[in-house]
């Protein structure tokens, strides 16, 4: 046996391999004529058969085409085709109704703001100037609006005939009746048991305290004297007395009288 360097060292033929490569070689070529003298590839030539002019294609040009126009409304915002469907139709805006002739008319802002600067320049405060002999009291203003008004009692309030004031401090005498007027609740009263007025006396000092308030004449009904007292003695202090009342106290009688 031997060895595989032996083997190698051989020498080897190269008849048959050429042999096959020529044969090989040679049936393309004869394919490639055979493919041409049989007319396989031929081709169709474009342009004129006439050969003096080398197969050209000869053209004219024109400076514009003619072609078919449509017809129809132009609607920049559609395509150009034209369809046989018509367009929905486009909903109308809704007419406003007019107005009703009895309605009331409501201010805008502007008028409104108007109205505003005239009724603040008509209600404007003012400060209220006093006189150098004024006389003030302790309690709150009485409410005055013609929205709501108060009234003490279905009754009457008065002075005796025996009044220290005179025309001098009438307006004092006025402003001592207004105050007890507002603090008898004469309607918690039953006016069919009462059959006079009620008189209480009392003394004013000159701080407007009050002493020695009793019932001088009895109305006849219970209620009704303690009613005339309470009144007295809730307006106390009384505002002090003027200063050019000659006295440091005055004895003062007031009468209650309900209506009936």
């Amino acid at each position: 046996m031997q060895s595989h360097a032996d083997i190698l060292d051989q020498r080897e033929t190269i008849g048959k391999p050429f042999a096959g490569s020529v044969i090989f070689h040679g049936l393309i070529i004869g394919t490639v004529a055979a493919y041409g003298l049989l007319g396989l590839g031929k081709t169709e030539q474009w342009g004129s058969n006439d050969k003096m002019s080398g197969g050209a294609v000869a053209i004219t040009p024109v400076n514009a085409i003619n072609l078919p126009s449509h017809q129809g409304h132009i609607n920049p915002v559609a395509n150009d085709t034209e369809s046989q469907i018509p367009a929905q139709p486009k909903p109308q805006p809704k007419s406003e109704p007019k107005p009703d002739p009895n309605a009331v008319k409501i201010k805008s802002k502007a008028e409104l703001k108007k109205l505003a600067e005239q009724f603040e320049k008509q209600h404007k405060y003012v400060p209220r100037e006093y006189k150098p002999n004024q006389v003030f009291t302790r309690s709150g203003q009485a409410m005055t609006t013609p929205m709501y008004q108060t009234k003490s009692g279905s009754g009457e309030i008065g002075s005796g005939t025996g009044n220290p004031f005179g025309n001098r401090f009438g307006w004092y005498e006025q402003l001592l009746r207004e105050r007890v007027a507002r603090n008898w609740h004469s309607q918690e009263i039953d006016s069919r048991n009462v059959n006079s007025p009620a008189l209480v006396t009392f003394t004013l000092m000159r701080d407007g305290s009050v002493q020695n308030v009793r019932i001088s004449q009895s109305s006849g009904n219970y209620s009704m004297d303690q009613s005339a007292l309470r009144a007295i003695t809730v307006s106390a202090p009384f505002p002090a007395l003027p200063p050019q009342f000659e006295r440091n106290s005055a004895n003062l009688e007031f009468w209650f009288q309900l209506q009936r």
